[in-house]
């Protein structure tokens, strides 16, 4: 693939157009496109016009462009996560419907959770959680979930970096975090009071595939105000195990609930 004079190639300059829209630029002209790449405004141009031929960006009216429904379609192709997904949905309406506040599905990915699905409204709480969404695995009950189930390496990889601390109680030090992770596997689930939003406690749990690995957190987004683990976590897990049996697995969530601390 042609490479421009930076050395960049084709393919990094296609992924950096199509990776500057976003929920708050969901449509952008072919200048703003290339301010949010930097990129030249000809280079944009030339591959805007492109991904218009493929139809992997559509053009509105007035100029402007935006994600094209190919590329969607295109990305659902044999994808796992639509699979995943599938298999999420019913229990993710189940638990929704018992708890009545944002029920999420996240997947770990490039050292971020990244959120596949998401039912429930915002309305009744401040929740940053967006399907196709990232947010830092140490600042998120799901992101914790996840790393508890991960290879000791993959944990030690993880705890090396400068972690950022986005509240009071978000954990950074960590043997403090070590300890925390050990105390989510013994207990089967994450609550998060207030680590990225002090208003509001995420509570997650893990989701497991055919070979017993964690593939997936569910998770539920409650306000600070309403703190009950001890009643949501059972919903939650009730969930996740209908989950894990429907993509092939044939274990048991093992923990105990308990108020946290």
């Amino acid at each position: 693939m042609a490479n421009s004079a930076s050395g960049e190639s084709m393919i990094a300059r296609f992924v950096r157009v199509v990776s500057a829209f976003d929920d708050r630029h969901q449509t952008m002209t072919v200048a703003e496109l290339a301010r949010r790449t930097g990129l030249p405004v000809t280079t944009t141009y030339r591959l805007v016009n492109e991904l218009l031929h493929e139809r992997l960006l559509e053009r509105e009216p007035g100029g402007a462009v935006h994600i094209g429904t190919k590329m969607w379609e295109l990305a659902s192709r044999g994808s796992k996560m639509v699979g995943l997904r599938e298999a999420a949905l019913p229990f993710m309406e189940d638990v929704q419907s018992v708890v009545q506040h944002a029920t999420t599905l996240g997947i770990l990915d490039s050292d971020e959770i990244l959120y596949i699905e998401r039912i429930g409204t915002h309305a009744t709480v401040v929740d940053i959680s967006k399907i196709a969404g990232r947010l830092p695995l140490h600042a998120t009950s799901s992101g914790l979930v996840l790393l508890a189930h991960s290879p000791a390496a993959y944990q030690d990889k993880i705890l090396a970096r400068p972690l950022y601390k986005y509240t009071d109680t978000t954990l950074t030090e960590p043997m403090v975090l070590r300890r925390h992770l050990a105390d989510i596997r013994h207990r089967g689930f994450a609550a998060m009071p207030g680590v990225i939003v002090p208003e509001t406690t995420g509570i997650a749990v893990p989701v497991f595939g055919p070979d017993n690995t964690a593939v997936a957190a569910l998770s539920v987004i409650v306000p600070r105000t309403e703190e009950n683990d001890s009643a949501r976590v059972p919903v939650l897990m009730a969930g996740a195990r209908g989950v894990s049996r429907a993509l092939g697995w044939r274990g048991e969530l093992k923990g105990t609930v308990r108020r946290s601390q």
